[in-house]
């Protein structure tokens, strides 16, 4: 058996999750924030850690395969992935492709979206195909895939995260992989079924471990782990794109027959459309949410500013949460990071313990949801200069690198402000940890997150505040003004009824 499955393998990482009405653009530069983009340095830096493309990896060398990463490419999401990106890091992993191989396995995102195609992953799919009809290709995916036909006809295998925060990123790719061996091997024929039911929602309601999620996933756990199924995933989609195929999907992989996997393909999308209205979202003034916090006896009270959330696309730059967290006298309190590169330019050169007027944050517009940069002034002492670098320890993503370029804080004497030259959403404490802040200490911990901050602020917290803050990855989707989704979709259209062949 070892033998036989001494092939050739590509492996590739190319994710990015696209947010249509950020304003960030998303050039070729964006996709090396994980290292290398290539080559045997890419494969050092993600051997071992929590990614997909480290369990590729791990995946690949269990079989003694041979194996080449032609790209290994992630950035933060952002706006449109710019053409000259898209077609750099496709064309290096189909060149590989064409060399000949044994089988392919991408660590993708599955909503990527480029100037050019609405669906970047269908589209990478869809070029392998034409140059190799017939070869296995193993496809791990987020949890906030928008699914389509030009994915499913291009993989043989696909599996989503089951996790959100997603720490659960290299056990996906390990569950695709473990299925592609056995496919290598002549045990199994995978053959997929999938479908959706036209319902848009808020991330911030995409929780496994809560409803209504929590069903739908578990139902779907349940048939993998059990062997009901070769490999069962849930979708939320990602409600930040303005593209026509948004929807709540599944995907099951079946052995040879799929009758068994459609009965429980649609048993778990009948009961996301009859759980449909624990998916809506409900705003809050951020004024209350902020009181609400101020409220509570002990600490650290995180608190999650969903609206400008990095993972989302979020320019990491909107002051609204800590400009009223100030106003209602919150102290004790640290933040950040606010990405303001012209900001962390003048602390450094003023220098640790010089006194500095900022005006901090603010820099960007966000023409597509109406709003203008707002800086906020602020006067405090450079507490602390650092290169911005820690590996991270906690559950998400662990074992990588986080580089958020040059980092300085601000003491205003009421809370600590980490303040960066490049976005790094805080799903660790090495955000704060490594420039010398404890937030276990804090009475008051403002981040910008809207789930991932839980791998590893949740255990820290006494209470957890989510705040309606102003952005462009704010959860109530009434905000956004949507021209290309597909009609009629809930919860636009309250009283739709599915048809015969959505239901």
């Amino acid at each position: 058996m070892e033998e036989e499955l001494a092939k050739k393998f590509v492996v590739a990482m190319m994710m990015h999750e696209t947010n249509t009405f950020s304003p960030l653009p998303t050039p070729i530069e964006s996709f090396a924030r994980a290292g290398s983009l290539s080559g045997p340095v890419a494969i050092k830096e993600a051997e071992g850690t929590n990614t997909s493309l480290g369990g590729f990896i791990d995946v690949a060398r269990k079989a003694g395969a041979e194996f080449v990463v032609p790209m290994a490419a992630s950035a933060h999401p952002s706006g449109l992935v710019t053409k000259a990106a898209y077609e750099q890091m496709t064309t290096a992993i189909v060149d590989e492709v064409k060399k000949g191989c044994d089988a392919v396995l991408l660590a993708l995102h599955g909503a990527m979206v480029a100037e050019h195609y609405d669906d970047g992953e269908g589209e990478l799919l869809n070029r392998i195909r034409k140059i190799a009809p017939d070869v296995p290709i193993a496809v791990a995916l987020d949890f906030h895939t928008q699914m389509t036909d030009a994915m499913i006809n291009g993989a043989s295998i696909i599996t989503g995260y089951r996790t959100y925060p997603h720490i659960d990123m290299a056990d996906t790719a390990q569950r695709a992989g473990r299925t592609l061996i056995r496919m290598l091997a002549g045990e199994i024929e995978p053959k997929m079924v999938w479908g959706n039911r036209p319902i848009m929602s808020s991330s911030l309601v995409h929780t496994p471990s809560r409803e209504p999620m929590k069903t739908l996933m578990g139902m779907a756990n349940q048939a993998e782990d059990t062997g009901q199924v070769l490999n069962a995933s849930v979708f939320g989609g990602f409600p930040q794109a303005d593209i026509p195929h948004l929807a709540l999907s599944s995907v099951i992989v079946c052995d040879k027959r799929t009758a068994e996997g459609e009965i429980l393909l649609n048993k778990i999308l009948d009961t996301a459309w009859e759980k449909r209205e624990g998916f809506l979202f409900h705003p809050e003034p951020l004024s209350v949410q902020v009181a609400r916090a101020k409220s509570y006896d002990g600490g650290p009270v995180v608190m999650a500013d969903h609206g400008d959330n990095t993972a989302s696309g979020g320019t990491q730059d909107v002051m609204s949460v800590i400009e009223e967290a100030m106003k209602q006298d919150l102290e004790d309190a640290c933040a950040g990071p606010i990405c303001d590169p012209a900001c962390v330019e003048q602390m450094i050169k003023a220098g640790v313990g010089a006194e500095v007027t900022l005006e901090l944050g603010g820099k960007i517009d966000m023409p597509a949801m109406g709003l203008k940069g707002k800086p906020l002034k602020v006067t405090g002492k450079v507490k602390a200069i650092t290169d911005g670098q820690f590996v991270v320890t906690g559950p998400m993503a662990t074992g990588t690198t986080v580089r958020m370029g040059r980092t300085a804080v601000l003491d205003t004497g009421k809370m600590q402000i980490v303040i960066s030259e490049k976005r790094a959403e805080p799903y660790d404490l090495g955000v704060f940890t490594h420039c010398g802040i404890d937030p276990r200490r804090k009475k008051y911990v403002l981040i910008k997150s809207r789930q991932h901050f839980r791998a590893g602020f949740e255990p820290i917290a006494k209470h957890i505040v989510m705040c309606d803050g102003d952005g462009c990855t704010a959860s109530d989707l009434k905000l956004f003004k949507y021209t290309r989704v597909k009609r009629p979709l809930y919860p636009f259209d309250l009283d739709m009824r599915l048809g015969r062949n959505e239901a």
